[in-house]
C-alpha cells in the first residue's frame, strides 16, 4: 500500500505462498464477514416459505416415516432391537448434515463467482460458513430426535435402547461429520469449476454414498466379505458413533475409527489444496 502524502491509495493483492495449509491469519481477519456469511446462509434457507424453520423437523420426520414403511416394514431389516423410529431418526443426524454441507460446498464457486470477481476475501470463508450454519438445523434435528426419544423411552420397549455415558462427547463426531462434507464438497467444487459434469455427478454420489452408509441398516447386517467397504468409508464411523452414543446400539471398533480418521484427513488436506489452486483462477474459466 502507497502511504506517501499526495499520492493515490492502492492495495495489490498477490497470490499466498508458502506452505501454509489454511490461511488462519487472513480468515480471522475476515471474521466479520464469517459470520455474516452465516447469519445470511441461515436466514435465507427457507425464506419466502409457508412452514419456514420447521422444514428443518419436517424432512427427517418424513424421512423417517418413509424409511420405516420401506426398510422395516417391507424388506424386514432389523434394526438392532431398537425402536425403528429412533434407528433411522439417529441415522439421519449425522447423514443430514453431512449431506446439506456437501450439496452446498461443492457449488461454492460456481455460485459465488459473480461476488468473487468483484471483491478480494479468503474463499473459503464461504464453504466455511457453510459448515457451521448447517450445524443450526442439525441443532432443531437433535432437539426434534430428543422429543422422539423421550416418547419411546416412555414407551413399553425403554429397556432395549439407551444413551451411553459417552454422549457428552456428540459433538467430536459431527466437527467428523463436517470436516468429511467439507472436503468432499471443495473437491467437487474445484472440479466443477471447469468441468461442470461434476455438478451434475455430485447427486448421483450422495445418492449412491447413502445407501453405501449404513443409514438404513445396521453395520452387523454387512456381510464379512463386504466390511472392508463399509470400513474405508469415512462416513461409517461416525454414524455408528452416533448410534452407540445416542441409543447403546451402534458397533463402532478402534480399527474403524484409524480408518475414517486417515480417510477424513486425506480427503480434506487434498480438498483443501486443490480448491486453493482452482480459486487463484477459476473466475478466467468459469
Amino acid at each position: 500500500m502507497n502511504e506517501n502524502p499526495g499520492t493515490a491509495m492502492e492495495t495489490v493483492i498477490e497470490p499466498t505462498r508458502g506452505g501454509h495449509l489454511v490461511p488462519w491469519r487472513e480468515l480471522y481477519g475476515h471474521r466479520d464477514l464469517l459470520w455474516l456469511l452465516v447469519w445470511r446462509d441461515i436466514a435465507s434457507r427457507y425464506k419466502q416459505t409457508l412452514l419456514g424453520p420447521l422444514w428443518f423437523v419436517v424432512q427427517p420426520v418424513l424421512m423417517t416415516v418413509v424409511f420405516m414403511v420401506i426398510f422395516s416394514r417391507v424388506a424386514r431389516i432389523p434394526t438392532n432391537n431398537v425402536p425403528s423410529s429412533l434407528f433411522y431418526f439417529c441415522g439421519l443426524l449425522p447423514w443430514n448434515y453431512f449431506a446439506q454441507t456437501f450439496q452446498s460446498t461443492s457449488s461454492t464457486l460456481v455460485a459465488n463467482a459473480g461476488l468473487f470477481g468483484k471483491v478480494y476475501f479468503p474463499r473459503l470463508i464461504v464453504p466455511f460458513s457453510v459448515v457451521i450454519s448447517n450445524m443450526a438445523t442439525l441443532a432443531i434435528q437433535l432437539g426434534t430426535f430428543l422429543v422422539i426419544y423421550a416418547l419411546e423411552k416412555a414407551g413399553p420397549r425403554s429397556a432395549s435402547f439407551g444413551m451411553t455415558g459417552t454422549a457428552w462427547m456428540l459433538p467430536l463426531v459431527f466437527i467428523q461429520v463436517g470436516l468429511i462434507s467439507l472436503g468432499v464438497g471443495l473437491w467437487i467444487a474445484a472440479l466443477s469449476a471447469k468441468f461442470r459434469d461434476f455438478g451434475v455427478l455430485s447427486g448421483f454420489l450422495l445418492q449412491l454414498w447413502m445407501f453405501a452408509t449404513p443409514v438404513v441398516f445396521p453395520l452387523t447386517r454387512v456381510p464379512a466379505r463386504w466390511y472392508w467397504g463399509a470400513a474405508i468409508n469415512p462416513m461409517t464411523f461416525p454414524l455408528e458413533t452416533t448410534r452407540l452414543m445416542l441409543l447403546g446400539a451402534g458397533t463402532p471398533t478402534l480399527s474403524l475409527f484409524a480408518l475414517s480418521a486417515g480417510t477424513t484427513l486425506a480427503i480434506l488436506v487434498g480438498g483443501v489444496l486443490i480448491f486453493q489452486r482452482v480459486e487463484k483462477n477459476f473466475v478466467d474459466v468459469i
